[in-house]
């Protein structure tokens, strides 16, 4: 595994960190007074959002068995977040055994939960790798460690590019990942959007930038766009609930309105 020892991190419980808030959401217990609160203040602006956060996670289920299924052997997850049960590695290798899974995050804590996460699968299968997003050729190199970069790498970005701002070089950061993927490889990204109600969105967004924090929701176009030069998968871009339902779980939800987040697949020519 690369990265620091789990037993050197210091976790920063002072102020919330998405990864935890995400597990929050999503009923874990790897989380902090800090985050739960700040997880239950975003809710007073939308009560769906552990249904934000459950359909997320089933879209990821959904992409890696279709990637998997259509051949994919190597998968590289950034913003991997505090593994939850199924995880993408344990979807890829159920189709394939053989499939290799690098994940990637900069929270201690996820780093903690990997330790144990590697321990549990084949020697070589999955790695893990203790890095910000926004260092791509670092990632890409420790990746090169465990991936061999001649052949189709899967490279999700989920529920990621929403916490990177235009003028933090969110386009180039995924341009930089792409450009380094051998043809055939594909992208994968889910993203929140204020689509459907712009004065939450804001609020969302301020109460994350009063935090230190960046929120940066996106259009449908604004998210198409970090697809460009790629060929989209049927359906394209959709809402994340809609992106091919048949492959796996629906998430029940309440209301009426659509769960606010885009996802897509497109691969590289």
């Amino acid at each position: 595994m690369t990265g620091q020892d789990p037993q050197t991190v210091e976790i920063d419980t002072s102020k919330p960190h998405p990864a935890r808030m995400y597990d929050w959401f999503l009923g874990g217990k790897d989380n902090y007074p800090v985050d739960e609160q700040m997880a239950k203040q975003l809710l007073a602006l939308d009560s769906r959002g552990r249904d934000m956060a459950r359909v997320n996670r089933a879209f990821m289920h959904r992409a890696t068995r279709w990637l998997a299924e259509s051949g994919v052997r190597q998968f590289l997850d950034i913003g991997s977040g505090i593994p939850t049960e199924p995880n993408l590695h344990q979807i890829a290798q159920r189709t394939a055994p053989d499939a290799r899974v690098v994940y990637c995050d900069n929270d201690p804590i996820v780093l903690a939960h990997a330790a144990a996460l590697l321990r549990s699968t084949p020697e070589g299968a999955t790695e893990y790798i203790q890095a910000d997003a926004r260092r791509p050729d670092a990632i890409l190199e420790a990746a090169g460690k465990t991936l061999a970069f001649d052949q189709p790498i899967a490279l999700s970005l989920l529920a990621l590019l929403h916490f990177v701002d235009d003028e933090d070089g969110a386009a180039e950061l995924v341009d930089r990942l792409v450009e380094r993927l051998p043809s055939g490889s594909y992208l994968v990204l889910s993203h929140t959007t204020g689509d459907f109600d712009p004065e939450g969105a804001a609020k969302a967004r301020a109460m994350y930038k009063a935090r230190g924090m960046t929120l940066r929701p996106r259009s449908r176009a604004e998210l198409t766009a970090f697809f460009h030069g790629l060929e989209l998968v049927e359906p394209g871009v959709s809402l994340s609930a809609d992106w091919r339902p048949e492959l796996g779980e629906v998430i029940d939800v309440a209301g009426v309105d659509p769960i606010p987040g885009y996802a897509g697949v497109a691969r590289k020519r």
